[in-house]
């Protein structure tokens, strides 16, 4: 769609309130719960709301879409600025990190390009509630997920509530019926590709909906190795790939493999220099032997039958040749760079259309710094093989995302999962990179010999955290 100032709403409403009792019912007990519960357990609202509303549940009000997944965002934003703060005056836990930041500039240089591209009062309205969408929900994440357990804590919840989203999606591609229709904003009947039916559930589409599944397939990996969650690992897994089966699209697939293929990686974990050289040089290869750039590549993935893989190949193609179009705060309308140009199904064109080079490149370190984050703390803790499998499968999810953005952007609530990825990768490696030792510091210790001779000195090793380490990725230790 063209990008105008109405296009920037949270999920494209309509100019009339639209919200279903049983939306009204589960928002309010959300709302309850978040300002209620442990702070460990708040995450469970957000994610039910995610999961099992439609986005396009609202009340229009003075010109104002207050949807519902929004409204819970502003209580739980409330919650946030009203918790006490850490030890250190930390509201966020570790406090404030490379990745905060780099998410933190790309949405705000996204939503000042937006103003300016537009100069009309409805674009301010509108991008002040894009902000509000992105940072608070990311933000209230970044507060409730506060080391590994949190993180295995929502996987948990995740498990059950995708379980629940995969027999709607099984339903709609057997019966042709989405039964989250019923709530009145998104259509009973799935949508068709040659034939076959492609389930969206809750979803604005079902591209969304399956690349969902196949980028927090991998995720549920981590509850293997916990006891009672064996069956909870399964449940999430198998609802995870019926999620990414019934969406019948390769973007889907794609970002699936691409998951499980980085997971298969881990015998690899100490030689990935080696292997990101490699991968490089191999395109620079490619790019040489092909006659076409090397993006066109994307043109020959169809996994389906019936894929638009072209049009993604030259979504990127025609964003690279109109770079004086978008580089300085985005462009207003893309339609005019080629046929269905407007269909921006692409997170990287997408980001950089809306905001400018600034934007995208703060988007590209807000991935790299999140694969750097995993990458020291992996470092820190090496040896521990328990430790080292969970910052690996955060780092498969992270890839599946950045495999699926050639894809897909996500504009609806698909957006939640990405900022509990973000959130995950963040509470984690601040526990790991603050908790365990990582270089040995010889300090002089005297051993007494056993045969009547003075105690000989020699050189124990004392573990502490690199100094370097620590000031780079921004970990408070206590003073000692």
């Amino acid at each position: 769609m063209p990008q105008t100032p109405e296009n920037y709403k949270f999920g494209g409403g309509t100019s009339e309130s639209l919200m279903h009792p049983a939306v009204i019912v589960l928002m309010l007990l959300a709302i309850i719960c978040i300002l209620v519960l442990p702070r460990k357990y708040t995450a469970l609202p957000l994610l039910w709301m995610t999961l099992l509303v439609p986005v396009g549940q609202q009340i229009y009000l003075g010109g104002v879409h207050l949807f519902a997944l929004r409204l819970v965002i502003c209580f739980g934003l409330l919650r946030v600025l009203s918790s006490s703060k850490g030890p250190e005056g930390e509201l966020i836990f570790g406090g404030v990190n490379g990745i905060d930041r780099a998410f933190l500039f790309c949405i705000v240089a996204q939503a000042i390009s937006v103003i300016l591209l537009f100069h009309v009062g409805q674009a301010v309205v509108n991008q002040i509630s894009y902000v509000l969408d992105w940072a608070g929900g990311y933000l209230f994440f970044r507060w409730a997920l506060t080391g590994e357990e949190d993180v295995y804590r929502s996987l948990k919840y995740l498990a059950l509530l995708v379980v629940l989203v995969a027999v709607a999606m099984t339903v709609e591609h057997v019966k042709m019926f989405n039964v989250f229709g019923l709530l009145g904003s998104s259509s009973t009947v799935p949508a068709m590709r040659d034939g076959t039916v492609r389930s969206s559930g809750p979803f604005e589409h079902a591209i969304l909906a399956g690349t969902v599944g196949g980028v927090i397939a991998p995720l549920f990996m981590l509850l293997w190795s916990r006891g009672k969650s064996k069956i909870l690992c399964v449940a999430g897994l198998i609802s995870a790939t019926v999620m990414t089966l019934t969406a019948n699209a390769s973007t889907c697939l794609l970002a699936y493999a691409s998951g499980f293929f980085a997971l298969a990686l881990w015998p690899l974990r100490k030689s990935m220099r080696k292997v990101r050289w490699g991968i490089l040089f191999g395109l620079v290869g490619l790019q040489l032997c092909m006659k076409a750039p090397i993006w066109f590549l994307i043109a020959r993935i169809d996994l389906t039958g019936a894929s638009s893989s072209y049009h993604r190949a030259l979504l990127v193609d025609q964003f690279v040749h109109h770079f004086w179009d978008w580089w300085l705060i985005g462009v207003a309308d893309s339609a005019a760079w080629g046929l269905d140009m407007f269909d921006v199904q692409n997170q990287y064109v997408q980001v950089g259309e809306n905001g400018g080079l600034i934007a995208f490149v703060f988007f590209l370190v807000l991935i790299s710094r999140s694969f750097g984050r995993i990458g020291d703390a992996r470092k820190v803790i090496d040896g521990s093989k328990d430790q080292e499998w969970t910052l690996w499968v955060l780092g498969a999810a992270l890839f599946a995302n950045v495999v699926g953005f050639f894809g897909v952007n996500y504009f609806d609530q698909s957006r939640m999962l990405w900022f509990l990825l973000l959130a995950s990768i963040s509470a984690v490696t601040t526990q790991f990179l603050a908790s365990k030792p990582a270089l040995a510091q010889e300090v002089p210790t005297q051993v007494g010999t056993g045969i009547g001779r003075p105690g000989l000195a020699i050189r124990v090793p004392e573990f502490r955290a690199p100094e370097q380490a620590v000031r780079r990725l921004g970990i408070r230790t206590p003073r000692t």
